[in-house]
């Protein structure tokens, strides 16, 4: 299987990087990334990009792809409607269309986030802009995968790139133990994720396109 992979520098992508290099049936990655993420291994392949808008100038390291996981994003805190668009539904639709050529069988998996707005018209900015992001790649010719978990706990090193982020999960580690029984619907882990999505490949566009934390746990299980 080759597989491309987007933000891998961020908490979700490493540890999908992770299981990626720790799956046989994985031969090689694709890390797309705007500075080099030095990570040595003989399955990954960085391909450094800047414009994250226009793909165009790497479409040739783009084809011949069994998967595409795109875990790149941000939080919507301090960012207003034009800006988070930019990032959450732009940047996702540009990689969207460049995996696509030449790759009829390609499985795109995406994380959104529990809340997500798949109505688009809801009083929260950021489940629209994934809710609408969402929507757009469902129509696009590959089979898309929608991961919407909510609470994630990192897993074997993973670490969040935003400063608030780390500190919130050093100081609330201890919680997941509890919310994972009183809410096990609402929680998974890096690990689950990363182990999750190189499952649903093997379903080639069967099963439900949405998957929230049990399902994401399910699977990462297998």
């Amino acid at each position: 299987m080759r597989v491309a992979l987007f933000g891998a520098s961020g908490m979700v992508g490493q540890g999908v990087l992770r299981a990626c290099l720790q799956d046989g049936e994985v031969e090689e990655v694709v890390v797309v990334v705007r500075t080099p993420l030095k990570a040595e291994h003989p399955k990954v392949r960085e391909v450094l990009h800047t414009d994250f808008t226009d793909f165009g100038p790497v479409q040739g390291e783009l084809e011949g792809l069994d998967a595409c996981f795109f875990c790149l994003g941000v939080s919507a805190a301090g960012r207003d409607e034009r800006e988070y668009t930019r990032i959450t539904y732009d940047f996702t639709l540009a990689a969207a269309r460049a995996v696509s050529v030449n790759n009829p069988e390609l499985t795109f998996t995406y994380v959104s986030g529990e809340g997500t707005d798949s109505t688009e018209s809801g009083r929260s900015m950021w489940a629209r802009v994934k809710g609408r992001t969402e929507n757009a790649l469902l129509a696009m010719p590959f089979h898309a995968y929608l991961f919407r978990p909510g609470y994630i706990q990192p897993r074997n090193g993973a670490v969040s790139r935003t400063s608030g982020y780390r500190l919130m999960y050093r100081l609330t580690s201890w919680l997941y133990p509890v919310l994972r029984r009183l809410a096990p619907k609402y929680v998974t882990t890096t690990e689950h994720l990363g182990r999750a999505m190189i499952a649903v490949v093997a379903l080639k566009g069967g099963g439900p396109s949405v998957l929230h934390s049990p399902e994401i746990n399910r699977l990462g299980a297998e």
